[in-house]
């Protein structure tokens, strides 16, 4: 579905990746891995690699099972990326890495006494070049100043739905009982995921489009900036002055079984949205997948850019789980050409 923006129509269009070094993406972990340990944290440069073949590359090069590779977060193949890697190595030596595939580079390994396991980083800095805009270009500013001070629709980006967005179809279909199941674990979870993604961004969207995506609906789950714990802002009556100071975010549904959900005016909206697809809700119930709820809004820590003819240079923090490509579709249309 096409998604509706937040500050307005697109400004200009232009190149978002005409070579992978358009798009860097690096790693914050939220604390520095080392002293010692069973597990080897490697630090690594990735350019046109995605995160499960250079842990699938690992696990053989070290003669390991994959699920003794830890890893954080799923990093985009079309980029040139840095993030941490975990080997499990109890008793053995540090493998040798001075022989790398191309594409791949050893910046940093330490001993550290865990698994790095999903979700352990908290940010990720983008350094972007847009090129060969076209446009309004004078209103470029303005519209970065209103991203940096009232964020984004926290969309989740088409990253999150495969090739030609077809993840989401897939897992329909089989969900449904009117097509084939996924054969890998692997898949499966990238298909459950596809789902719950979707019917989280056609919320969102609906809220966007009557300008509540950012506005307090009586009965809405809050979750403070940062944090992971929810609230019914029913239960807070300084909700409204938290939402506006960015001391809290609205929050939709990941959909499944059990957690806080929304009340009153809130809980009918989402019902409303949400009616056409019960039956998968109901297939992703039975698989035991459990509710949990995704932020609104994506307020971006840091935003610096600079723009020079036609090249845009943006320099971004945004925390786990938000996508880069959200915050730019909210400036422009872009084409890429890998």
């Amino acid at each position: 579905m096409s998604l509706p923006r937040a500050h307005g129509a697109p400004l200009v269009e232009g190149w978002m990746r005409t070579e992978p070094e358009d798009f860097v993406v690096r790693e914050q972990l939220s604390f520095v891995p080392g002293e010692g340990g069973e597990h080897l944290w490697l630090r690594i440069q990735k350019r046109l690699w995605n995160t499960m073949d250079v842990a699938l590359w690992l696990a053989k090069h070290a003669k390991l099972p994959l699920r003794a590779v830890g890893f954080s977060g799923l990093k985009d193949r079309r980029a040139v990326t840095e993030q941490w890697f975990s080997l499990h190595l109890p008793g053995k030596a540090d493998p040798d890495f001075s022989q790398l595939p191309e594409g791949l580079v050893v910046l940093e390994q330490v001993r550290h006494g865990r698994k790095l396991n999903r979700g352990t980083h908290i940010a990720n800095e983008f350094v972007l070049r847009l090129r060969q805009l076209t446009g309004e270009l004078e209103a470029v500013p303005e519209r970065l100043a209103a991203i940096a001070s009232q964020g984004v629709p926290n969309y989740f980006g088409e990253q999150r739905f495969g090739r030609g967005g077809q993840n989401f179809p897939r897992a329909q279909a089989w969900l449904l009982g009117e097509g084939e199941a996924p054969r890998k674990v692997a898949t499966r979870s990238l298909w459950l995921s596809a789902v719950r993604s979707e019917l989280f961004n056609q919320v969102l969207a609906a809220r966007v489009q009557d300008g509540s995506w950012n506005q307090l609906i009586t009965g809405d789950v809050l979750q403070p900036e940062g944090s992971r714990g929810l609230f019914l802002s029913t239960d807070d009556e300084r909700s409204a002055e938290r939402l506006h100071n960015k001391e809290v975010n609205l929050t939709g549904p990941l959909v499944g079984t059990g957690g806080l959900a929304p009340v009153a005016a809130s809980a009918e909206f989402e019902a409303q949205i949400l009616a056409p697809h019960q039956p998968l809700i109901q297939a992703l119930c039975e698989l035991k997948m459990e509710a949990q709820r995704r932020s609104l809004r994506l307020l971006v820590s840091r935003l610096e850019w600079q723009l020079e003819d036609d090249l845009l240079t943006i320099v971004m923090q945004l925390p786990k789980g938000a996508f880069a490509t959200t915050v730019l579709a909210e400036l422009g249309n872009w084409k890429t050409a890998i």
